[in-house]
């Protein structure tokens, strides 16, 4: 098993099979339109988990706030369905916090839609905590 980040167009190719499972909307070119546009504007990086394939992957940038600081964000965390309850999205999750640490992070975050209850229990089971709303508006 080994996880690192996708460098190569060969490899966020290869992801895109795996995050095509949470974000449907997206072909493959706008896929790798928007990796490469959100790595130069925010700093995105395709973090993947390899077992023999890609069980699972995750997108996050760094970022701070004034209010706490220095934060990772978790934009996209996924597990392949036919992967799903063996663990793989939880070793890849403590691989993204140890990132973070790596990088003088103070918090992992993420948001998640209220619709995906299972997903929460993850984040719970991780050691998350739900400690703010999130609102939008759409323009």
């Amino acid at each position: 098993m080994q996880i690192q980040l996708a460098n190569t167009p060969e490899e966020k190719i290869a992801c895109f099979a795996v995050m095509s499972e949470l974000r449907p909307h997206l072909s493959l070119d706008a896929f790798m339109a928007l990796v490469e546009r959100m790595r130069k504007t925010h700093g995105y990086e395709l973090a993947y988990l390899d077992d023999n394939g890609i069980k699972a992957v995750a997108g996050v940038r760094i970022a701070e706030w004034l209010y706490t600081g220095k934060y990772l964000e978790i934009d996209d965390l996924i597990t392949t369905a036919t992967e799903r309850s063996k663990g793989y999205g939880a070793v890849l999750f403590d691989w993204v916090a140890n990132y973070a640490r790596e990088h003088n992070c103070i918090q992992v975050r993420l948001v998640s839609g209220v619709q995906r209850i299972d997903a929460h229990r993850f984040y719970i089971n991780m050691g998350m905590k739900f400690e703010a709303k999130y609102f939008s508006l759409n323009l």
